[in-house]
């Protein structure tokens, strides 16, 4: 499946290139035939403006000798007018004329044939108005009548009509290229215009395909992630009934090793003290020193047994069974100020937890008072007890040195195994504490059926 999504990508990838360089492509043809195309148009616009210049030349010869002639046959100064303007226009536009061909060599050939027969028919025409103005009416006549200036007109248009025709070749031609060349862009943009349409085609499937994987493959990671939970949940029922089962196994220890206690030890101890009696009847009058050491052997039975007492009081809470947690909260609260001489503040209220969860409540103030004996160094402890909504909410606070819950968590297996042991019974804890601002250690346990149901 793997191998077949990169596949998919790679042909995909392909895709988007493949319709990029068709696109330059048609921008690379559309403007090589734009250039192409203006470079004739312009071609045949200068074309255009020669055969207008040939035509000119044409004209001006015309109107030059219909002026000359005018004048030779009235006398007339009016008739000189077209005559000169004609006259002088006619060398700028030959002018023109062979610079536009003069990169031809046919073409240039037949231009210098023009000018020359040009300047001659000119220096004719001038010749009969210099004659005509010297009174020299014969000469001028004479050369009126003659055939020169007829002979050299026609050659002029012989000439210009053969550089016509050839011109007109050369715009047929530039016609042809601007036809050959608006045909293969045709060619060229409905070529490119189907390979982008595949290219996007192929894209589009690709695409189609890539969303169907992608779709399997959340759907692969959404089953494993449903088995990932499911598997974890297990887990969790199993480390929660594991937890149940060490903790009951940890109690039922604490139960055995208490009744020993108080069994074995209790005897002993009350068999010692019994002793010390009898040994302090049978001495009689004895001497201060006696008198004192059997004291002190005395003292140390009564702390032994006081010992002995405090020792199965914390492995099982006696008072726990027979009072109830608020009555065994109460004393744990005030041995606890006793012994640390730090004045513990106690709001409890009559709520009933599960029978499972006292214990656990009960753990949880113990190894809360114990931890701030240790490290807190605290001048006041409050613990309460309430119920907030369907739970028992019990709290632990100091107004000690506090500590930083997060940098301590990796190490604070007490509060790990508080954390456990409330939530094996259904609850939840909290933690709350910055350094300087003491500490709050809170827990929601279930109430008891009856209790919840009120």
């Amino acid at each position: 499946m793997r191998f077949g999504l990169v596949s998919r990508l790679r042909r995909s990838v392909l895709a988007l290139p493949l319709a990029a360089a068709a696109a330059l492509v048609i921008l690379f043809i559309n403007e090589l035939a734009y250039s192409d195309s203006v470079a004739s148009l312009d071609q045949l616009g200068i074309r255009g403006s020669a055969r207008v210049d040939l035509q000119t030349l044409r004209g001006a010869l015309v109107d030059a000798e219909t002026g000359e002639r005018g004048y030779l046959l009235t006398g007339r100064k009016e008739y000189l007018q077209p005559y000169e303007n004609a006259a002088a226009s006619i060398p700028p536009t030959v002018q023109r004329l062979k610079s536009y061909f003069a990169g031809d060599a046919a073409a240039t050939q037949l231009m210098e044939a023009i000018s020359t027969t040009v300047d001659q028919r000119l220096s004719d025409l001038q010749t009969a108005v210099r004659l005509y103005d010297e009174g020299r009416h014969e000469a001028w006549h004479e050369l009126l009548m003659s055939n020169i200036g007829l002979d050299k007109m026609q050659r002029i248009r012989s000439l210009g009509q053969q550089l016509l025709d050839y011109e007109s070749q050369l715009i047929r031609a530039d016609r042809g290229d601007v036809y050959e060349t608006l045909r293969l862009q045709r060619i060229g943009v409905n070529a490119m215009t189907a390979l982008s349409l595949l290219a996007l085609i192929l894209f589009l499937r690709q695409t189609a395909n890539f969303d169907e994987v992608q779709r399997q493959h959340a759907l692969a990671l959404q089953a494993e992630k449903d088995h990932l939970e499911t598997e974890v949940a297990r887990r969790t029922r199993d480390l929660t009934d594991l937890a149940n089962y060490l903790q009951t196994a940890r109690e039922d220890e604490r139960s055995r090793l208490a009744r020993e206690l108080h069994d074995e030890l209790g005897a002993l101890l009350t068999a010692a003290k019994l002793d010390a009696a009898r040994l302090k009847r049978s001495l009689g009058t004895m001497t201060p020193e006696s008198e004192a050491r059997l004291k002190h052997l005395n003292d140390t039975i009564n702390d032994g047994i006081g010992l002995k007492r405090r020792i199965i009081e914390d492995l099982r809470p006696s008072s726990l069974s027979n009072l109830g947690l608020v009555a065994a909260l109460e004393i744990q609260a005030r041995e606890f100020s006793q012994r640390s001489e730090i004045p513990v503040q106690v709001e409890l209220d009559g709520v009933t937890v599960q029978d499972s969860a006292q214990i656990t409540a009960f753990r949880l103030v113990q190894e809360s008072l114990t931890n701030i004996a240790k490290y807190a160094a605290a001048r006041h402890v409050t613990v309460t007890l309430a119920r907030d909504g369907d739970r028992a909410r019990i709290a632990v606070k100091d107004d000690g040195r506090g500590f930083d819950p997060d940098a301590v968590r990796g190490t604070a297996h007490g509060l790990m195994g508080m954390r456990y042991r409330v939530e094996s019974q259904g609850g939840a804890m909290r933690v709350q504490s910055r350094p300087g601002a003491g500490t709050t250690i809170e827990a929601w346990l279930p109430l008891a059926a009856e209790t919840a149901a009120a």
